[in-house]
C-alpha cells in the first residue's frame, strides 16, 4: 500500500484518541498528534477512504505538548496523552463526550459539564494484567501490531504494582498472563494465576479495598474501579444526581459487587441490586453484611426489572462498555423511576441509550465527565436525568456540589443543570462586575433553554493585593495562589443571579478571609488531592483537612460559594416562598447571619 507525505493541521481527536485532520476532504488519524498542532505525516489510505498515518514531523507544536515521562510511550499503546498536558486532557475528553452526545445522541446542546480531575495524573491504577513471553518477562502487547514490549515500570501503575512487576520480572514463565490487583486504602492485594518459586503470596481468590470507610470484598473475575479515589468522588456525583432524602426505593443495575448500593443504602430506605455474575453476587452478599434494607436479585437485568412489584423512586445504571440492551431501557420507562444516574464508560453508547431513555419521557440535566482514566483517551460519564413530569420551579446553574448543599438548606426543591465552563476574567473588569458578569452569564445560558422556571447561578472571586483570582488552570498556578494568599487577608465576592420570566436580579456580597500560616507540606498535599482545581483561590474554606483560613469576617456561605442571606432576599424579591424543612439546616458558622431566622 502506497504511503503518502501529507502537511496538515489537526482539528480535532477520534474516538479512539488519534489526532484527526483533513486532507483533500479525506479524514486522517495520526497517534501522537494534538488538535491545533501542524505536523507532516506519513499515511496510507485504507479501504475506507480514510487515512492511517504517522507524524513524521511536529511543524507547529501545541502549546500543550509536553514531554511523556514514559519510555515505552507509543510503544506499548497503553497511553495515548502523555504527550498532552493534563488540565488539556480534560477539555478534550469534555469535547469527545460534547461530541457524541450531539452526533449519536442528537441533543443539540448536550449539558456536558467541564471533566472531573483525577487526584493522581499518574500512578492511580490499582489493576494490571501483564502477559508473559521471552522466559517469563513481563510486559505489554501493542493493541494493532501484537508486537510484545517488555516493561520494568509503568507510569500509570500504583507503585505496589510496580514494586511487584519488577519483583516477579523473570519469574513467571509459562504463566502466560499475571493480573496484579491492589487495594490501595486497604494494603490488601490479589495476584493470578498462582505463581512457582517465588516468594511472595499468589493465587488469592480475591482481595479487599476500602472507599468512603466501607470496605468491599472483590473477587478475581469481578469488575471494581480501577481508580478508587476518584471512585470515591465518582460516587458522591451519582449521589448529587439521585437527591435522596431517605425514604426512597432505590434500584442499583449492574450491580457488580454491589459497590452503589452498599454505599446508597444509608440515604434510602430499601436498595434493590441486580447483577448477572455469580462471582459478583457472592462479594455482594459479603460487602452488605449489617445492611437490613438491601436486597440483592441474581439475574439479567432485562429479565428481572419488569418483575419489580415496587416502582422504584430512583435508578442507578453502571453497565458494561456495551451500554444497555434495549429491551432493558424500555423495561426501565415502564417503571418510570423519577430520578436516573447513568454511569458509562463509553460516550458512544450513553449516548444512544440516553436519546432512547428522553424519547421515553426523560429530560437530561447534566453529563459530568470523569477522569477516571488519566494519560487515556478513556472517560466515565455519569448522566442525571429526571423525568419529564417532575419540575421543580427551580433550577440551579451549578455543577458545584457546595451550592447544592447550601441551596439544599433553604428547603428548595431544584433542578440541577450546569452551564457551560467559561470564566475567562478580564485584567481591567472591576473584580464586583466581572463576579456579576459571570453570574449572569451562566444563568442567561441556562434560562435559554428553561424558560418557564426560575434559574439561579453564582460565580465566585478571590481579590489578593487589587489582582482577580479565579480558579487556577493547573497545580503551578494552584500553588502559586496559595503561597501568595498564606498568612494574609484577602476579599471573596460572590455574585449571584437569577433569571425568572422576563426579569433578572444580580447583585453580591463580600468576605474578608485572614489564612493562617500553613505549611508549603500542606498546600503539596491539597493540591495532590485535586480540590483545589475547581476553586476560586484554589481553596475550600470549609475543607476539614486543609482548613486554610484562620478567620472570615462576614458571611461564610458566601466564601463557600453562595451567599445563603442575599439569596433569600433575591428569590423573596421574585416572590419565590423560601420555608426550610425541618430536616436541613443552616450552616452552624451562619449563626450571625440576619436572615438565619427565615
Amino acid at each position: 500500500m502506497t504511503e503518502e507525505r501529507l502537511q496538515l493541521t489537526f482539528t480535532d481527536v477520534a474516538p479512539q484518541g488519534d489526532a484527526l485532520g483533513r486532507h483533500d476532504g479525506q479524514v486522517v488519524f495520526a497517534p501522537g498528534g494534538i488538535p491545533g498542532e501542524e505536523a507532516v505525516v506519513s499515511a496510507r489510505q485504507t479501504r475506507r477512504k480514510f487515512y492511517n498515518g504517522e507524524i513524521v514531523e511536529v511543524v507547529r507544536p501545541s502549546p500543550h505538548r509536553t514531554d511523556p515521562p514514559c519510555p515505552h510511550f507509543g510503544r506499548c499503546s497503553g497511553c495515548q496523552w502523555q504527550h498532552i498536558e493534563y488540565p488539556f486532557q480534560l477539555e478534550l475528553k469534555r469535547g469527545m463526550v460534547s461530541r457524541q452526545m450531539q452526533v449519536r445522541g442528537g441533543f443539540e446542546s448536550p449539558p456536558v459539564t467541564h471533566t472531573l480531575p483525577s487526584p493522581e495524573p499518574y500512578n492511580y491504577r490499582n489493576h494490571a494484567r501483564f502477559t508473559e513471553s521471552d522466559g517469563g518477562k513481563l510486559g505489554f502487547v501493542h493493541k494493532d501490531s501484537r508486537d510484545f514490549i517488555p516493561v520494568d515500570y509503568c507510569y500509570i501503575m500504583h507503585p505496589w504494582i510496580n514494586d511487584m512487576l519488577a519483583s516477579l520480572q523473570g519469574r513467571c514463565a509459562g504463566a502466560n498472563q499475571v493480573a496484579m490487583r491492589y487495594g490501595t486504602e486497604t494494603g490488601d492485594w490479589l495476584i493470578q494465576p498462582k505463581l512457582k518459586d517465588v516468594d511472595i503470596e499468589t493465587g488469592q481468590p480475591f482481595y479487599t479495598e476500602e472507599v468512603l470507610g466501607r470496605r468491599f470484598r472483590i473477587s478475581s473475575p469481578s469488575f471494581f474501579q480501577v481508580n478508587t479515589p476518584q471512585a470515591e468522588r465518582l460516587f458522591a456525583v451519582v449521589e448529587d444526581c439521585l437527591r435522596l432524602s431517605g425514604s426512597e426505593t432505590v434500584v442499583d443495575v449492574f450491580a457488580g459487587v454491589g459497590t452503589f448500593a452498599v454505599l446508597l443504602a444509608s440515604s434510602a430506605e430499601r436498595v434493590v441490586a441486580i447483577e448477572e455474575s455469580a462471582a459478583a453476587m457472592k462479594d455482594a452478599a459479603v460487602n452488605m453484611e449489617g445492611l437490613t434494607n438491601i436486597e440483592f436479585i441474581q439475574g439479567r437485568a432485562e429479565e428481572v426489572l419488569p418483575q419489580m412489584t415496587q416502582t422504584p423512586d430512583a435508578a442507578v445504571l453502571d453497565p458494561p462498555r456495551a451500554g444497555c440492551q434495549r429491551r432493558f431501557l424500555e423495561a426501565l420507562l415502564r417503571q418510570s423511576p423519577r430520578r436516573i444516574a447513568y454511569v458509562s464508560c463509553d460516550p458512544f453508547t450513553l449516548a444512544r441509550d440516553l436519546r432512547l431513555l428522553c424519547d421515553g419521557g426523560y429530560r437530561l440535566l447534566s453529563v459530568r465527565p470523569v477522569d477516571m482514566f488519566p494519560q487515556t483517551y478513556h472517560v466515565e460519564c455519569v448522566a442525571s436525568l429526571v423525568r419529564s413530569d417532575v419540575s421543580p420551579g427551580i433550577v440551579l446553574a451549578s455543577a458545584s456540589p457546595r451550592r447544592r448543599e447550601l441551596l439544599l438548606a433553604l428547603g428548595l426543591d431544584f433542578d440541577i443543570v450546569p452551564p457551560p465552563d467559561d470564566e475567562s476574567p478580564s485584567s481591567d473588569e472591576p473584580p464586583e462586575s466581572l463576579a456579576e458578569r459571570l453570574a449572569l452569564k451562566k444563568a442567561e445560558s441556562v434560562a435559554a433553554s428553561h424558560k418557564d422556571r426560575a434559574v439561579i447561578a453564582a460565580d465566585t472571586v478571590v481579590v489578593h493585593g487589587g489582582r482577580v483570582l479565579g480558579k487556577p488552570r493547573d497545580a503551578r498556578e494552584a500553588r502559586e495562589m496559595l503561597l501568595s494568599l498564606r498568612g494574609d487577608e484577602h476579599i471573596v465576592i460572590t455574585a449571584m443571579a437569577l433569571i425568572s420570566g422576563e426579569n433578572a436580579r444580580v447583585g453580591h456580597v463580600s468576605t474578608t478571609v485572614k489564612m493562617r500560616d500553613y505549611s508549603d507540606a500542606e498546600i503539596d498535599s491539597y493540591i495532590a488531592s485535586g480540590d483545589a482545581m475547581d476553586k476560586a483561590g484554589a481553596y475550600a474554606v470549609q475543607d476539614p483537612y486543609f482548613r486554610p483560613a484562620a478567620r472570615v469576617d462576614g458571611c461564610w456561605a458566601n466564601v463557600v460559594g453562595l451567599p445563603l442571606c442575599g439569596l433569600v432576599r433575591m428569590l423573596r424579591e421574585a416572590g419565590v416562598d423560601v420555608a426550610p424543612r425541618p430536616e436541613w439546616a443552616l450552616p452552624p458558622q451562619c449563626a450571625g447571619c440576619e436572615e438565619r431566622g427565615v
